[in-house]
């Protein structure tokens, strides 16, 4: 992942190493104490007093939603992770927050509790208090990273939680808190009616029971306010309340997929879309059945297409055509689906038209991946690897891949964090959290999918490759994703200007994921939006590794840090065999010779250099040719010079 090292001062890094070590030194000191209760009136207080100083500082300022500097960045340790809860909630023991413990996971058992607090929401977590069987009986619940459900904040959509397995622990400030890593650990068992909903002290048993059509009609108003996460939960619910198989349940169950079908689009949860809509067909010849079932078959078209299930949209929109022959739309998506069809079986693209498209898009292409002549496969020494199936020429196009995820530096999602990894000497690293955090959601909108992202190399296994689920929930483990995202993200380049280190564009490509590095590598990566190109820049054998560079930094120390860092292996590649023999008298001679280098080109226009500048240039070319010996260098790049060439092949051109 590009850009996700930040060289920070000794003194920076000791501190932030220091509050690390002293907050986990702290957690194992007081392990196993029972928990001591809490001044619920100061503990509310608390919370309201902070979620109202945000709320304000966002309305008044917006300084919520401004980027964070190096300096301000959230920052967290990693590298003591825990398994999600992975048993059934009826398999569960019932407990309160009297029994919980300091730095317990406390398997086996389910905690269930009531918001009794506004949500107080912060870059990196959100947190609110919570009670358990008497309005005295108070604690914290934060919610780390994955906060959000459907675009908002997750404590926010209910009233009632289960909490299961619940980790009790200290937060950042050294305060005691129910903490949740993983989404799915915490259920909602009752969702709020509202904001103020927590201010509710009855208990939830006392509700009066929905029947179907009450949870339909309830739906129908959620929707009219556009309120999306409570129209799908009251659409659920009706579904659950369908009674006897008679005309009259039919027709309800049948409203309520197809509800339900148009609500799963908006929250991109396609595949319970496609599910929903093909679940809502009558199958009758009446004329307004036959328009219910055409827009079923539509809905059912456009949640295929958005999983990449091109043929299975084609034969829906195919469908659809049939119930509606003159329906322009149906006729519009088939063409486009032909074209994905295209794409992915041949390769052939209309980039200019991908381009042209991409303002309208949110540089999200409407294109197909295209996996060529390559294949996944054991490399010897470096895991696994893409293999060429067939020669390629210099230039050639190898693969066109679409990112499974991508989030842009402008988009209010991108954020990085600092994370402390405390399996790797506390090293100190730049994390794209916000792409982290739409990993995350993709897999639990889509659980289908999530066997592509887990099969990818992490250094924590997790769960494994497959994916689980529970309670009718997908279950991910947060923490196996992140160390996939750490190993297998890329960085596509600075998209606008005020984009830097906090809010870097970032994305996750599953099969090019598996392109193994080479400081001298055979291909290239370019980009138009989030389609990746893959195209060779020698000739590449059939049987041959692809490879291409992770880092394209020309000084060796810089780069073997970076990739060592990042990606967790030093080089063993030719050019930094050659490098590390050069000694580091030799390449810190290079790289101050470089730097001179540099300084020239940025300040000296090639096309309106001087004779002084050019002859200058010629003996910084000189000078750094000197650095290189002529046999340990044959047939590799010397990277510190190319800069310098290209401005002197420019300026003497003239």
């Amino acid at each position: 992942m590009a850009g996700s090292t930040l060289f920070m001062t000794p003194e920076e890094s000791v501190r932030v190493q220091k509050t690390v070590q002293d907050l986990r030194r702290k957690c194992q000191e007081e392990k196993g104490q029972r928990r001591e209760p809490n001044d619920a009136k100061s503990l509310i207080q608390q919370a309201t007093g902070s979620s109202l100083m945000e709320d304000m500082a966002s309305s008044l300022f917006g300084l919520s939603q401004q980027r964070n500097s190096p300096d301000t960045m959230p920052a967290y340790a990693v590298g003591s992770p825990y398994l999600p809860c992975t048993t059934a909630l009826s398999d569960l023991k019932p407990m309160g927050l009297s029994d919980l413990c300091m730095e317990t996971h406390h398997r086996g058992h389910v905690l269930k509790v009531r918001r009794a607090s506004p949500v107080v929401a912060l870059k990196a977590s959100s947190w609110a208090v919570v009670q358990g069987q008497s309005v005295d009986d108070v604690e914290r619940i934060e919610l780390f990273l994955h906060k959000s459900k459907y675009g908002q904040e997750l404590l926010d959509l209910g009233s009632v939680f289960l909490v299961k397995e619940p980790y009790y622990t200290l937060n950042s400030q050294g305060e005691p808190v129910i903490r949740i890593d993983h989404p799915s650990d915490l259920v909602i068992s009752t969702y709020s009616d509202g904001p103020e909903s927590w201010r509710n002290t009855e208990s939830d048993s006392v509700s009066t029971a929905r029947t179907a059509v009450m949870c339909k009609e309830e739906g129908n108003a959620a929707l009219g306010k556009k309120d999306f996460p409570r129209a799908h939960a009251r659409y659920t619910e009706g579904l659950s309340h369908i009674g006897k198989d008679d005309e009259a349940s039919n027709t309800l169950s049948n409203d309520l997929h197809r509800n339900r079908a148009y609500i799963n689009l908006l929250l991109q949860r396609f595949e319970e879309a496609r599910s929903d809509a093909l679940s809502s067909l009558t199958h009758s010849d009446g004329p307004d059945e036959k328009l219910l079932d055409a827009k079923a078959y539509y809905r059912a078209g456009t949640a295929a297409y958005s999983l990449g299930d091109f043929e299975d949209a084609k034969r829906f929109f195919d469908e659809q055509l049939k119930l509606e022959p003159d329906n322009r739309l149906a006729q519009i998506n088939l063409r486009r689906i032909n074209k994905r069809i295209q794409e992915q079986t041949a390769g052939v693209y209309d980039l200019s038209k991908i381009v042209s498209n991409l303002p309208k898009t949110q540089g999200r292409a409407d294109a197909a991946s295209f996996n060529g002549d390559t294949e996944v496969k054991e490399s010897p020494g470096a895991g696994r690897g893409l293999f060429a199936r067939r020669d390629f020429q210099p230039g050639e196009t190898i693969m066109c891949e679409k990112a499974f995820c991508v989030v842009w530096g402008h988009e209010p999602g991108a954020f990085s964090t600092l994370t402390c990894d405390v399996r790797d000497d506390a090293a100190i690293r730049v994390f794209p959290a916000g792409l982290h955090k739409a990993v995350v959601q993709n897999l639990l909108n889509n659980p289908s999918q999530a066997h592509k992202v887990l099969d990818l190399f992490s250094d924590y296994k997790g769960l494994g490759g497959k994916p689980l689920e529970q309670d009718g929930n997908p279950v991910i483990d947060t923490f196996q994703i992140h160390d996939i995202v750490q190993r297998n993200a890329f960085g596509p380049g600075q998209q606008t200007e005020d984009e830097d280190v906090t809010n870097a564009s970032t994305g996750l490509w599953v099969r090019a994921a598996y392109i193994n590095h080479s400081c001298v590598s055979n291909a290239k990566k370019d980009y138009v939006g989030d389609l990746m190109l893959l195209r060779a820049t020698r000739r590449i054998a059939a049987g041959e590794e692809i490879t291409h560079s992770y880092d394209e930094s020309s000084g060796y120390d810089s780069r073997t840090a970076a990739i060592q860092r990042t990606w967790g292996f030093k080089c063993h590649c030719a050019l930094c065999a050659a490098e590390e023999a050069d000694g580091p008298a030799l390449r810190k001679q290079r790289l101050e010779l470089e730097n001179e280098a540099n300084a020239l080109l940025q300040k000296e226009n090639p096309s309106g250099a001087n004779r002084i500048s050019i002859n200058r240039a010629k003996r910084l070319q000189q000078s750094l040719k000197d650095t290189y010996n002529d046999k340990r260098y044959k047939g590799l790049p010397r990277r510190a010079m190319s800069g310098l060439e290209q401005w002197l092949k420019t300026a003497l051109a003239r």
